[in-house]
């Protein structure tokens, strides 16, 4: 039965999801996925709320939905219900979806269950690399946003509404976010994942920087 869910859910939100924006489009969700079972592989935990909750995390991204935050909570409610998940599990997994962003990093609850923990850092993961870059350029140039102005530093003290209205340089976005995702990470095997990938950025966003200013 659990892999009926699983396969009811993919489905589900490949169709949801068929005209979303590329970096919170199925593939994104695919990627999380995959990087969930991964970590998932290395610690004790309820694989199908894991599965489930990485598949339905970014259903109705709220910066998409004019920052509504409820709205995934209740669609990915609504179709767990109809396809019979037992209450239990989607509890877990609606618990998930709330508190799984990096805007949320100061409100989130202390101790929360490994599930988040390894969910969390798969798409946290997702955020880096070389698939971080091209997500970060590709929602940059989706908002408009310029690409780098010397002249405007990054804003590293951003509550969770300057962060959600904030239309900054894609670059001050590496330093905002992106550079501090390595030291956020839960697990053990998402943080050796993350270490890797953080070097890229770093390497990248060095280059970027050297043939910008050419001095």
């Amino acid at each position: 039965m659990e892999q009926i869910w699983i396969s009811q859910t993919i489905d589900f939100v490949k169709n949801e999801l068929q005209n979303a924006e590329a970096g919170h489009d199925w593939f994104h969700i695919e990627r999380v996925w995959k990087l969930s079972k991964i970590i998932a592989n290395t610690e004790k935990c309820n694989t199908v709320v894991v599965e489930l909750a990485a598949l339905l995390h970014d259903i109705a991204e709220p910066k998409f939905h004019n920052g509504d935050e409820t709205l995934a909570l209740s669609i990915s409610r609504n179709f767990l219900e109809k396809i019979k998940v037992p209450n239990d599990i989607i509890v877990q997994v609606l618990y998930i979806i709330e508190n799984i962003s990096f805007k949320n990093k100061s409100i989130t609850p202390e101790n929360h269950s490994v599930e988040l923990q390894i969910v969390q850092d798969a798409d946290r993961l997702d955020a880096l690399g070389a698939i971080g870059i091209a997500r970060t350029f590709h929602f940059g140039g989706y908002r408009n946003n310029l690409i780098y102005h010397p002249e405007i530093a990054p804003n590293l003290q951003m509550t969770k509404d300057e962060y959600k209205k904030s239309n900054g340089t894609t670059i001050n976005h590496f330093y905002e976010k992106l550079l501090l995702l390595k030291d956020l990470m839960n697990t053990q095997k998402g943080k050796a994942m993350a270490e890797q990938r953080h070097q890229y950025l770093q390497g990248f966003l060095q280059q970027f920087l050297d043939e910008w200013h050419l001095d």
